[in-house]
């Protein structure tokens, strides 16, 4: 019998459905990693309402892909032999499966104007939109889609927005560089560009939305309920627009700081959007180096597996509005 998981027994799939009218193009995804399946169960449950004739595209694109990195999939693991949602883009000489997903997913990706991916994390920390920069035309990422991206997130039914990813993550390139140390990839800022910074670098507009606990059942009721209401906001279904969150909790990225040794270790067990105060202690070094909150503000992405070399945790600060 042959193995389920092998590359050669794997294809990609994308499901579109178009209206007659003109609309907006939207492109949804889920399983970038393989282990966080809420997006493919929420996707599946939209498009069986697409096919029953529950539902109905009035105008513009959906496209829907279950399952974007099918070998994480069938592992069952985050990644297939690397992980797909770092460095990002067209392969000339593809040297990994992901590196083949990519080279069929970046042109799907160019051919609409909005991407939801979505997605699940390990430890319990509530729903949450990752969003991207605001308007500007800088060398990192330049964009011109803030207000609308920034719209359709207060409209997919979650109440926490976390900015800065890529200029913080680029922030910790410029220090491993100074420093002499990391590996090629984490020296290079392109190593953070994943499914939403590349669709934002071809002209459209996106975000990575979390929608809970890779196993709480109300995961796939979240991403359910980001499509629906996508749709209703993109104007692709005849649907009440739905109303803007106004109570929410907006935070930015500000720092990363890396393990540097395996006997690096976290004061405690941190769970993302944990609240610091100033002096908290959040990490001792195998040297006894303290690291403490510089400010009050939040501890985000706390890694506990982070190999020697790679982000340790990120650092964020309250934003005042999106």
């Amino acid at each position: 019998m042959s193995d389920p998981c092998a590359r050669d027994n794997l294809h990609f799939k994308s499901i579109c459905f178009t209206s007659p009218a003109d609309g907006a193009r939207l492109i949804v995804t889920g399983a970038v990693h393989g282990n966080e399946t809420c997006g493919t169960k929420g996707i599946m449950r939209v498009m069986g309402e697409l096919d029953s004739g529950a539902l109905a595209i009035a105008r513009g694109r959906v496209t829907f892909v279950p399952v974007t990195n099918p070998l994480a999939y069938a592992k069952r693991e985050r990644s297939g032999e690397r992980n797909l949602n770092r460095n990002l883009g067209p392969v000339e000489n593809p040297a990994d499966f992901e590196d083949r997903v990519a080279n069929w997913l970046c042109p799907l990706l160019a051919q609409h104007e909005v991407l939801l991916d979505l997605h699940s994390t390990r430890a319990d920390a509530g729903p949450f939109a990752m969003l991207g920069p605001r308007d500007n035309a800088g060398p990192l990422e330049p964009y011109r889609h803030s207000a609308k991206e920034r719209g359709l997130a207060r409209a997919l039914g979650v109440g926490r927005f976390v900015e800065g990813w890529l200029a913080t993550y680029e922030k910790g390139v410029r220090r491993r560089v100074a420093e002499g140390r990391g590996s090629r990839l984490n020296t290079d800022p392109r190593y953070g560009v994943g499914t939403t910074e590349y669709m934002r670098s071809v002209g459209g507009c996106a975000m990575t939305l979390e929608c809970g606990q890779h196993e709480d059942p109300q995961s796939p009721e979240v991403a359910y309920r980001a499509i629906r209401n996508a749709l209703a906001f993109l104007g692709l279904v005849d649907a009440p627009v739905p109303a803007a969150v106004d109570r929410y909790v907006a935070l930015r990225l500000n720092d990363v700081i890396d393990r540097d040794h395996p006997d690096d270790r976290f004061a405690r067990e941190w769970r993302s959007f944990d609240r610091l105060a100033k002096g908290d202690l959040i990490a001792t070094r195998h040297d006894g180096t303290r690291l403490t909150a510089p400010e009050d503000g939040w501890i985000v992405f706390p890694d506990l597996e982070a190999q020697p070399g790679h982000e340790w945790y990120y650092l964020a600060a309250e934003s005042p509005s999106i």
